[in-house]
């Protein structure tokens, strides 16, 4: 039975075109046939020195798995097991959106090991010129390039799923570590005019959504905070509103699916704990109600 190489071990030979190659065992794949890789250079010297940083390199991949990925292929094994499990429905839809619309049409056949910085920089200079999605039946973009902030947001997602790839042994760094992030351009915050107020709240009781808007004028509460509150937040004796949640934007049925944002509990003398929850609303529920159509149904209890 001939001698089983191990892991690591190579030689060199000069070709008949003249180079030199230098061939070496990277592993076994999972029917226990060798992995074989070489290396060229113009001189014997050359090719002993990329052949002794091929074998170190060969020995931080798993040789198995290392090569059988795409870019898009590892995304959706990246995003099944590690993100989907862990984050709300509003993250997921930040996810698929840089993934699905932005990462996957233009780099996602490429090679995992075969992608480069160069790629991914640009990549990130092209969503910037001409990013945005064109979606049916809206009305025809004004502007073609996203904007720094949404190129960042893509940039976060394959970052990671690339530094998740470096730790599965698929490839030895992330391509996308080093790529120039465009920064925010900053602008300046709008702020409604003391005259317009008025009209403002005159408008909201027109169409009966008075207390919502007067609300998150004078508080600055977030839209999935306030259509999450429930009679039980509001204490009339002490004239306290608590927040503690926030409402997906996901319907089923005639409720509303909240998310588990953070809420306090006391537990037992001294003790305070900190928990996650899943509540659905329903119509009697909310101090605020909206349907499907999005018209409010009720401010006062059922």
């Amino acid at each position: 039975m001939p001698k089983r190489r191990a892991n690591g071990e190579g030689n060199i030979r000069k070709r008949k075109d003249g180079r030199w190659e230098g061939r070496y065992t990277a592993g076994y794949d999972a029917n226990g046939k060798v992995i074989t890789k070489n290396v060229l250079g113009r001189t014997q010297a050359e090719v002993k020195d990329k052949l002794r940083n091929a074998i170190e390199d060969s020995k931080k991949l798993d040789p198995v798995k290392a090569g059988s990925y795409t870019l898009e292929q590892w995304l959706k094994l990246w995003y099944s097991v590690y993100v989907e499990p862990q984050v709300r429905y509003s993250t997921r839809e930040f996810y698929h959106n840089a993934i699905d619309h932005h990462i996957i049409p233009k780099l996602g056949s490429v090679k995992l090991e075969k992608l480069t910085m160069l790629q991914i920089q640009q990549f990130y200079n092209e969503l910037l010129k001409s990013g945005r999605v064109q979606k049916k039946n809206q009305p025809e973009l004004k502007e073609h390039g996203l904007s720094p902030r949404m190129v960042q947001c893509v940039h976060v997602v394959l970052n990671k799923a690339l530094e998740y790839a470096v730790e599965e042994k698929l490839i030895l760094v992330n391509p996308a570590k080093k790529c120039k992030i465009p920064k925010n351009t900053r602008k300046e915050m709008n702020i409604l005019p003391e005259a317009l107020i008025g009209p403002y709240l005159s408008a909201a009781k027109e169409h009966g959504i008075l207390a919502p808007m007067y609300l998150e004028l004078t508080t600055g509460l977030r839209r999935g905070e306030l259509l999450a509150l429930r009679w039980e937040d509001l204490d009339v004796q002490n004239r306290t509103l608590s927040i503690n949640k926030s409402v997906y934007a996901q319907r089923v049925q005639n409720s509303l699916v909240v998310c588990g944002n953070t809420v306090g509990l006391l537990y037992g003398p001294g003790a305070y704990v900190q928990l996650h929850q899943r509540i659905t609303l329903f119509r009697g529920d909310c101090i605020f109600f909206f349907d499907t159509a999005g018209e409010q149904r009720s401010t006062t209890a059922e």
